[in-house]
């Protein structure tokens, strides 16, 4: 196993590409995000190896559902099946998105406040239908009582601040990815797609994070 001098609290996870991919290689684009569990378990099982303390993971968004219906049903069951079997596992984990909506995943309602798992290793993130807007517009309007109240909270609150966000699939964007919890992050590309993961992808960026200044504004 590899050793750094310096290691990120939190990476936040943009696993891009699943679509491309599956085309790629003669696949409907729905069947690319089946292809993408597989190295979310490999990435979590290297963090918790290095001691990474928090990792999130993009899973789809408000605007995802957009999609034909036969994609939208694919990267929701691809979500529902990679936190059932990480269930399994040691991590502390949270699902955070918009339950209010139908397109909100049922079976991981259980999993929308933090449950440890296991030894609870690590934290571990699943964004879900998720909006930046909806997240944000939390601290604004308490819904679970029906009317307009002041809150601190968005509703993202119980997730660290990011120190390094890695996005396969060579698009240069958060698209959205916890806004206020990336204000300081490092951003890194990958060029390959998601599904083809290795390793050496998450090496390359810790190497590559080793050089930057981290100064949060000072």
């Amino acid at each position: 196993m590899r050793t750094f001098q310096r290691l990120p609290q939190h990476i936040g996870i943009i696993p891009d590409g699943n679509r491309r991919w599956a085309q790629s290689n003669g696949l409907q684009k729905q069947d690319g995000y089946s292809h993408g569990i597989k190295p979310g378990f490999e990435l979590y099982r290297q963090c918790v190896d290095l001691g990474i303390k928090e990792i999130t993971f993009y899973g789809f968004t408000q605007d995802n559902t957009k999609r034909p219906s036969v994609q939208t049903q694919a990267f929701q069951k691809a979500c529902v099946d990679a936190v059932l079997e990480l269930s399994q596992c040691d991590a502390n984990l949270l699902v955070i998105g918009n339950t209010d909506s139908p397109l909100f995943p049922s079976e991981l309602i259980p999993y929308t406040k933090r449950v440890t798992l296991g030894q609870g290793l690590i934290n571990v993130n699943f964004l879900v239908n998720y909006g930046w807007e909806w997240d944000l517009n939390h601290s604004l309007e308490d819904r679970s009582l029906g009317n307009k109240k002041l809150s601190q909270r968005i509703a993202s609150s119980d997730i660290s601040r990011i120190d390094l966000i890695i996005r396969w699939g060579d698009r240069r964007r958060l698209s959205g990815f916890l806004p206020v919890q990336s204000i300081y992050a490092d951003f890194y590309v990958l060029d390959k797609m998601w599904p083809d993961f290795s390793p050496d992808d998450l090496y390359q960026a810790l190497d590559w994070y080793q050089n930057q200044d981290v100064t949060l504004g000072g």
